[in-house]
C-alpha cells in the first residue's frame, strides 16, 4: 500500500531523514519506534505533505505523494490523527468528526450520518459529549476524538503520531484495543509511539528510526526479543522478563 525509498526530508538546510526506505502492506500495523528527535514525527508529516521531501520516492497504491500537496492527500485515503490530538477546542465534539469527512462531502449527508453512528459505535464516550466543546474533554477523550476525525474520511491508511502521549495506562490500553480493531476491520495503520513496549505488542512488523535512519526493521516479536532495543527503548523490566 506505501513504498518509501530513498526518502531524504527536513526542514530548511536541516536534514533530518537519510535514506530511509520502508513498506508498508495492506492489513497491517506497523510501528515506528525511536527516541526524541530520531526523525518519526518528520516521517509521517513528509508523508502527509506537511514537510516537503527533498528526495526520493512515497508512493501510496502508485500514487506518488510527493508531487501532491498536502490538502489533496486525505482524498486519496491517507490520513494523520496528529500528536498532541489539535481538536477544534472552541467547536462540538460532532462538529469535529463532520469537519473530518469533508473529503466526502459530495457524497450526500447519508454517508456522513453512517459514519458519525460508526465513530459513536467505536468510541460511545463521544457520543455522550457530541454537544460538548472538545476543549472541554478529558485528554485520553481528545485523543479519541482525533481517531474518530480521522476515520470519518474512510481512509485506507490511517498514520498516528503518538496516540499515548499525556495518557493515564488504562487509558493508553483502551486506544491500543482501538487501534487493533482497526486492522480488524480492514484499516492499515501506520503507529509512530514511543511507548514501544506496547506498539510492538500490537504490531505486525516494526522499524527502529535512529537519527533519521532505519537501522532495525522486522517482525515485530522479533523486535521485542531483540536485545538492543531491549536495552535501548523496552526498559529494565523487559530485560529481566526475556532473561528468565
Amino acid at each position: 500500500m506505501l513504498k518509501i525509498r530513498n526518502l531524504e526530508s527536513g526542514y530548511g538546510k536541516i536534514k533530518v531523514l537519510k535514506h530511509v526506505s520502508m513498506h508498508v502492506d495492506s492489513g497491517e500495523i506497523v510501528t515506528i519506534i525511536g527516541a526524541n528527535g530520531a526523525g518519526k514525527t518528520t516521517l509521517l508529516a513528509t508523508i502527509a505533505g506537511l514537510v516537503k521531501a527533498q528526495a526520493g520516492d512515497i508512493v501510496f497504491q502508485e500514487q506518488n505523494l510527493c508531487v501532491l500537496s498536502a490538502e489533496k492527500i486525505p482524498f486519496l485515503g491517507c490520513v494523520m490523527v496528529p500528536e498532541g490530538r489539535q481538536v477544534f477546542a472552541t467547536m462540538s465534539v460532532e462538529e469535529n468528526l463532520i469537519l473530518g469527512a469533508h473529503v466526502l462531502q459530495k457524497q450526500g449527508h447519508q454517508i456522513v450520518d453512517e459514519l458519525l453512528d460508526h465513530q459513536y459505535g467505536l468510541f460511545p464516550v463521544l457520543r455522550d459529549r457530541k454537544d460538548q466543546l472538545a476543549g472541554t474533554l478529558s485528554g485520553g477523550e481528545q485523543q479519541m476524538l482525533a481517531m474518530g476525525r480521522a476515520l470519518m474520511s474512510r481512509p485506507k491508511l490511517v498514520m498516528m503520531d503518538e496516540p499515548s502521549t499525556g495518557l493515564a495506562p488504562l487509558i493508553v490500553k483502551e486506544i491500543f484495543q482501538i487501534i487493533v480493531r482497526l486492522r480488524d476491520e480492514g484499516k492499515t495503520v501506520l503507529l509512530v509511539e514511543q511507548n514501544a513496549k506496547a506498539a510492538l505488542a500490537i504490531a505486525d512488523r516494526g522499524y527502529v528510526l535512529e537519527t533519521g535512519k532505519v537501522i532495525l526493521q522486522g517482525p515485530a516479536d522479533d523486535l521485542l526479543n531483540n536485545q538492543d532495543v531491549q536495552r535501548a527503548y523496552l526498559g529494565r523490566e523487559k530485560i529481566e522478563e526475556a532473561s528468565k
